[in-house]
């Protein structure tokens, strides 16, 4: 989609919405005591009291009664039901990634959208995305690290802001408010479980083993089953402030929707007669299992003087256990002695995030300061389970420490804000500026020996053997790292209507970073009201994200025989000498140039806002393929690089430009005889093109000229998300009883292939989720439900691309491969 159309379809959107004005003006509307009342929002803008629809830019709100709406209680699965621009997929197969899911904005990088809570930033996840997953290369926020009962609301920018918020902000900002209550409560209980069927194609077994004619095959499956506890408690702090606690407990079972395995698992020629009863749905593609216990705290106090103390606290303990690949009874990475049948080994990280922030709001000569200091951390540990090491033989554990991973942020801020009368303008003008300092620290620690080393057993033929635990290799000594960077910014943010009409706003930022140096951005925004009911409003800006520590630092090695020999295959950082002869350099920033048009219709219930946006990055970070080649082994021989058998690493270069076009409707109908109903509807369109990927000398002057940045990476930034996506709810309410109805229909999705005979296409899929009420005394509340009602799956691979045919669901599917969600919720207000 040109920027061209994009402006068309935005001009085309707001002349209709005009004409249409005087129409929609002469039917009855809703009493003003029943319209939707617009939103304040905090960000985008930092005057006080303005509302959603009367920014210069795009702001949605998400509020706390909408989120909890849902069965599956995730704060990243509720907004991505709830914003047509915001995607979730749920990728299986994936290591640490089946644990901290990555999101994205706008078909971007999941790390280019700044996630802050309560308008301060939020620490990173310490997991680099490192397998085939969307986002990879990438780490972003976990925002399901943040129980629902925990937040107010949630406020979404939809456009580039790193001139007003620093680093990450390339397609936009989330901010995440906590709750605020200084009395009541709720507690809340909720039991669900997957209840589907699903059918894939079934390849050709081994001789004995039945399947159907059809070429397909169809299963029931109940599982995944949920149980959540959660609550909240407000608190009375002296005369004149709060403190909110909440708490969640989460049990989680997997679920698992695996294909027909059809290879032989005991000998080449199947032929043995376990071959006929081994269960050959012998994969996890679904859910994982996961266990984790959650607090929140926030807390305001204002004291005599007019100065008001705040602060939050976080804490969450996850257990995760995913699959990885079957490994069948034959498999020359098997101990027959071990795992007579094969096994499936397990992936069970455990993961501690915690936060502590703290500041103050004062006024200063005129001036509105807040002063605040955060700091947040986020830790991951892995357990290999179910596996062995083959290269211990009959000697080797079934469990492996594996060790893991830590990142962590401190970041202090001092703001202030202040109008001023300026004559000729409209309104005060708003001057906004502020400092930040910020150190962010990241760690690597190795796992136990055996869980890496190889212990020198042979194959029977003589042969070598795998190195360390089955699926999951663990962190070795050279693999440590203990490295931190510091970063300062400030910034100006200038905002005032020219008149009564034209509304303009400017930032500039500065920044500097001890590791890669400096950068300046800036923002220019603007809107004109030509009536009451319509508006338009455009920004122009540059942006950018700072090469995070884990992008520069993260570092994996496992041992591949090759003809005998072993070699070192390695996740480099770039600063490792072995990468920076294959040519990796010190990581630059990724840049941006965003530019939107928009217009915004209200008219009683009724408000409409359409949005096109450009959204040209350049320099963007990514991880390399896999450099493995013969004369890349040469080549590092010839530089002195004995035993190295290559790697990858993360480099800039990779050059996008995305277009698209979101429309939010928002409609409450005139309360009628039987209930009151309140409407949403959204749309996202949008494309993504890579202009240009790179190249280094050093590469290209080898023989098989390796390619940097494949196919499959190029196809997986501009079609892995859907093209379109449509989302729209309808709520109810009558006395006591209410309901929701939500459809989501998810555009094309492209899964890539290396060889471009071999792609296949994800067909667009409408999923549809239903939720029922009743409410006792205005306090207890039972809620039933299904997500996804009619059990829709998208696309299993064809058979030809599943020569396993025990994982037939890919992880780009944008909804997941689990099925319907059952669930009943049973909630208390006090």
């Amino acid at each position: 989609m040109q920027f061209k159309t994009v402006l068309r379809t935005a001009a085309a959107v707001a002349v209709i919405a005009s004409i249409t004005a005087p129409a929609i003006a002469q039917e009855d509307s809703a009493p003003e005591a029943d319209r939707k009342l617009e939103t304040v929002v905090t960000l985008g803008t930092r005057v006080a009291n303005r509302s959603a629809l009367d920014t210069a830019v795009a702001v949605d709100v998400v509020s706390a009664a909408t989120l909890e709406k849902i069965g599956i209680g995730e704060l990243n699965q509720a907004l991505s039901v709830q914003l047509p621009s915001f995607n979730f997929p749920r990728p299986a197969l994936n290591d640490g990634t089946d644990s901290v899911r990555p999101a994205s904005l706008r078909g971007l990088g999941p790390d280019q959208t700044l996630v802050l809570v309560n308008g301060k930033r939020r620490h990173m996840a310490s997991l680099v995305n490192v397998n085939g997953s969307i986002g990879r290369g990438t780490s972003a926020v976990d925002l399901n690290t943040i129980p629902t009962l925990a937040v107010s609301g949630i406020e979404v920018l939809r456009d580039g802001a790193s001139a007003q918020y620093g680093s990450d902000a390339i397609a936009g900002v989330i901010n995440v408010n906590l709750r605020e209550a200084a009395e009541g409560g709720a507690a809340e209980v909720s039991y669900g479980w997957r209840e589907t069927e699903y059918t894939v194609p079934v390849g050709t077994p081994p001789a004995g083993v039945t399947v159907p004619a059809s070429g397909e095959i169809t299963r029931e499956r109940s599982d995944g089953h949920v149980v959540t506890l959660s609550g909240w408690k407000g608190f009375q702090l002296g005369q004149d402030g709060f403190m909110t606690l909440s708490a969640e407990y989460k049990d989680q079972q997997h679920s698992e929707r695996s294909g027909f395995d059809v290879r032989p698992q005991y000998t080449a020629a199947g032929d043995t007669p376990g071959e006929a009863v081994i269960n050959r749905f012998n994969a996890w593609t679904g859910e994982p299992e996961l266990e984790q216990v959650t607090l929140f705290g926030n807390a305001g106090y204002n004291l005599n003087n007019g100065v008001e103390l705040y602060g939050w606290a976080s804490y969450q303990d996850r257990d995760t256990s995913s699959a990885g690949f079957y490994r069948r009874a034959l498999d020359d990475r098997n101990v027959i002695e071990i795992y007579p049948n094969g096994f499936l080994p397990l992936i069970s990280p455990e993961t501690t995030d915690a936060s502590i922030a703290g500041g103050t709001r004062f006024e200063m000569a005129g001036w509105d300061m807040d002063a605040s200091l955060v700091y947040g951390s986020n830790e991951m540990q892995f357990t290999i389970e179910n596996t062995l090491n083959r290269s211990l033989g009959t000697a080797s554990k079934t469990s492996f420490d594996a060790g893991g991973f830590k990142y962590s942020q401190v970041v202090a801020n001092l703001s202030a804000v202040k109008g001023f009368a300026v004559d000729g303008l409209a309104s005060d003008l708003n001057v906004a500026w502020g400092l930040e300092a910020r150190q962010e620290m990241y760690e690597i620690n190795a796992g136990e020996p055996d869980s890496y080393r190889n212990g020198g057993v042979l194959l029977d033929n003589g042969g070598a053997t795998a190195s360390g635990a089955q699926v999951f290799p663990g962190f070795r000594p050279a693999n440590e790292v203990d490295e931190d960077r510091t970063a300062v910014g400030a910034y100006v943010d200038l905002e005032a209507n020219v008149t009564d009409a034209l509304l303009v706003s400017g930032a500039v930022r500065v920044e500097s970073y001890s590791d890669f140096g400096e950068t300046v951005t800036g923002k220019l925004a603007a809107r004109y009201d030509f009536n009451d009911m319509f508006a338009l409003r455009g920004s122009i800006q540059n942006g950018f994200r700072a090469p995070s520590l884990q992008q520069q630092y993260f570092a994996t090695t496992s041992t591949n025989f090759i003809n005998g020999v072993p070699f070192d295959i390695t996740t480099f950082p770039v600063t490792d000498p072995i990468a920076q002869a294959l040519g990796a350099q010190d990581l630059d920033a990724e840049n941006s140039v965003n530019y939107s048009i928009g217009a915004v219709f209200r008219n009683g219930p009724l408000n409409v806002t359409v949005d096109a946006y450009r959204i040209d990055v350049n320099d963007r970070i990514v991880l390399s393929e896999n450099l493995t080649s013969q004369d890349v082994r040469d080549y590092l021989v010839s530089q002195g690089f004995i035993g190295s058998g290559g790697g990858r690493f993360f480099l800039n270069g990779v050059d996008t430009e995305t277009t698209g076009v979101d429309i939010v409707a928002n409609y409450a109908f005139p309360e009628t005889e039987i209930g009151r109903f309140n409407a949403t509807f959204g749309a996202n369109f949008n494309k993504t093109e890579v202009t240009a990927v790179p190249d280094v000398p050093q590469l290209t002057a080898l023989p098989s000229n390796p390619v940097l940045f494949g196919r499959v990476n190029v196809l997986t930034l501009e079609e892995g998300t859907p093209k379109d996506k449509f989302t729209a709810s309808l709520d109810w309410e009558r006395g006591p009883f209410g309901a929701t109805l939500r459809a989501i229909r998810y555009g094309e999705v492209l899964v890539p292939s290396s060889n471009p005979a071999n792609d296949y296409t994800i067909d667009p899929n409408t999923l549809l989720d239903i939720e029922g009420r009743y409410t006792w005394n205005e306090r207890v509340t039972l809620s039933v439900g299904a997500d996804n009602v009619f059990d829709e799956y998208g696309d299993p691979a064809p058979i030809g691309q599943n020569g396993t045919g025990n994982t037939p669901f890919s992880g780009y599917i944008p909804y997941g491969s689990s099925g319907r969600f059952v669930y009943i919720k049973a909630g208390v207000k006090f």
